[in-house]
């Protein structure tokens, strides 16, 4: 299967437009991350490090949680309406922003909490992309889509020289014009896959739990994308901290390592058609483990900088690889299961950015907060060892891509 064959299947403006929802989406969703060494300055806010990583995590789980909403909304009311509605509400909460300012710690805290309304998009972009296309295409497609990670790369480079020219109060000003632009295109060009689906209710959700196949794809996604997006929000403050640089050298650092973990969802999840999303799960995993650990340890700028490359570009071909193997599993509640496999992975970027911000307050040190997010990475492998035969032999038996 080539990227020619999109051409061939299913709607490539649907899936263009999907990507540019995510990918503005994704940038607004980790500005307070990317602007975290400014807001929580002594000049500004003067936030201790257990602030700082606290209110960077607020939007990493309400977007998760609101993911659950957006979900379930995908399959009642439709994917471009869900959109649409997200999309109105972030424009809202940028605009407030940017005219009464966040003056202090909770007013940063509130605009997490609409922000992750633009981290939930994951869960109407995947879907809405996703269903016009066919078993074996599905881990490009998911990662051509989810690729909209690369909005950070854009938010780390463009928002901490902003914020040092104009104030980090008028980067949220500055971005809403390009969120109008973003959603004119989005109306205009994204449609409705022509397929029937089942209107679901909050039960079905826990209808859906009761399935253990569940725990398992919500936990795989917890430590792949809960690791990048963890990495995302935390590093700029990690690269400042460690090393003595400024807002903008480490926002630079950010966008390198982030870059490779955007770039590499459709590539792991193109990777995962061709030999099994299982197969390539181990690896990931493994190789994140060993950078994390190596990125904890070392005192050497250049070397820490590759380990985080390293374990930002695995996790985020882990993210490929799980949604190559999630539509398979559960094609018919696609948006369900996109809503609880989105919801884990932010409670894994939340769980993340705390532990790093734990660590620095209480040992001084990130490294405790690394090797315990290396050590689910460890967990993660047991588990794909303990449910890869099951999967081979039941429903994997059944379904026309590898597993």
């Amino acid at each position: 299967m080539k990227l020619s064959d999109l051409k061939h299947s299913g709607h490539w403006p649907t899936l263009c437009t999907s990507f540019l929802y995510f990918d503005f989406s994704f940038m607004v969703w980790t500005l307070l991350g990317v602007l975290a060494n400014q807001i929580a300055a002594p000049e500004s806010l003067n936030l201790s490090a257990q602030q700082r990583f606290f209110m960077v995590s607020v939007p990493i789980l309400f977007g998760g949680i609101f993911r659950l909403v957006l979900g379930l909304l995908v399959d009642r009311i439709g994917a471009k309406r869900t959109g649409i509605m997200a999309q109105l509400i972030v424009i809202g909460g940028l605009t407030a922003a940017w005219i009464f300012g966040l003056r202090n710690y909770e007013a940063t805290l509130a605009m997490g909490v609409v922000l992750g309304v633009a981290g939930a998009s994951f869960a109407v972009a995947i879907p809405q992309a996703g269903r016009w296309y066919p078993p074996n295409m599905q881990g490009l497609v998911m990662g051509l889509a989810g690729a909209g990670n690369i909005g950070v790369v854009i938010d780390s480079l463009l928002a901490p020289r902003l914020a040092e020219a104009y104030g980090w109060a008028s980067v949220f000003g500055f971005a809403i014009a390009p969120a109008f632009v973003v959603l004119t295109i989005y109306i205009v060009f994204s449609k409705e896959a022509p397929l029937q689906v089942r209107k679901k209710k909050i039960s079905d959700y826990f209808r859906m739990f009761q399935d253990k196949d569940v725990h398992w794809f919500c936990f795989f996604y917890t430590v792949s994308f809960g690791g990048f997006v963890g990495l995302a929000y935390s590093l700029g403050m990690y690269f400042k901290d460690r090393f003595s640089l400024t807002p903008a050298q480490a926002g630079d650092l950010v966008a390198l390592c982030t870059a490779i973990g955007a770039l590499g969802r459709p590539i792991g999840g193109a990777i995962s058609d061709r030999i099994g999303g299982i197969r390539s799960l181990h690896v990931y995993y493994t190789v994140a483990c060993i950078a994390l650990v190596i990125g904890g340890l070392v005192n050497n700028l250049p070397l820490n900088v590759a380990a985080f490359f390293i374990a930002c570009g695995a996790f985020g071909m882990g993210n490929g690889s799980v949604f190559q193997l999630l539509p398979q599993r559960f094609g018919k509640d696609l948006g369900l299961m996109t809503g609880l496999v989105g919801c884990g992975g932010g409670c894994g970027g939340f769980l993340l950015a705390n532990m790093m911000g734990q660590s620095k307050e209480h040992t001084g040190s990130y490294l405790t907060g690394l090797l315990i997010f290396a050590g689910l990475c460890l967990l993660a492998l047991i588990g794909l060892n303990l449910v890869k035969k099951r999967w081979r032999t039941t429903w994997g038996a059944l379904t026309e891509a590898r597993i």
